[in-house]
């Protein structure tokens, strides 16, 4: 049997998206392919085997997929945290900076009680704007983040950083270095 790859060598990355400059990690080839996904599934839960973990929030978009499979592999609740208007019924809302401006984050009032162990799913780690602001959402309904688990790293744009001077555990399959 041919040994695995590594999750780095399933994503793709497209030069000059979004903008010129940019070198944008494309995780879509790494879904695709059921041998990465599920090897990627599967260590986003490792460092976490045997903790108690009520549900998993996922970030938009992305981390929608990466939670799902990872809160269905724990058989526990997943909870969506998306961009502002998107969610029905009574929300809670928090704004963060981007690069380019500011961006709201929601998610139901009602989705996490309070004491709920909480793992947060996305694909990629940046500036961590996206991710402080969905902690923050979680801790605000009372739940307790036992990590943060990401496909992919940025090491340098700090995100890393900020989330664990927050006190957060932060696990990432891989890193890119440059934008």
């Amino acid at each position: 049997m041919p040994k695995a790859k590594p999750i780095k060598d399933y994503i793709r990355t497209i030069v000059d998206f979004p903008h010129e400059g940019i070198m944008f990690r494309d995780v879509t080839t790494l879904f695709a392919d059921p041998r990465g996904f599920r090897m990627a599934i599967d260590q986003l839960l490792h460092p976490y085997a045997g903790l108690r973990i009520d549900k998993v929030v996922g970030l938009e978009a992305r981390g929608f997929i990466l939670g799902g499979a990872v809160a269905h592999q724990l058989s526990v609740g997943f909870v969506p945290i998306r961009k502002k208007g998107k969610l029905p019924g009574t929300v809670i809302s928090e704004e963060y900076h981007l690069e380019y401006g500011e961006a709201v984050v929601e998610v139901h009032d009602d989705a996490i009680a309070a004491g709920e162990k909480i793992l947060v799913v996305d694909d990629l780690l940046a500036t961590g704007g996206t991710a402080e602001a969905g902690i923050k959402l979680v801790e605000r309904l009372g739940g307790e983040i036992i990590g943060c688990a990401f496909v992919i790293d940025l090491p340098e744009l700090g995100g890393r950083a900020k989330l664990e001077a927050m006190g957060m555990d932060v696990h990432a399959l891989c890193e890119f270095e440059g934008l």
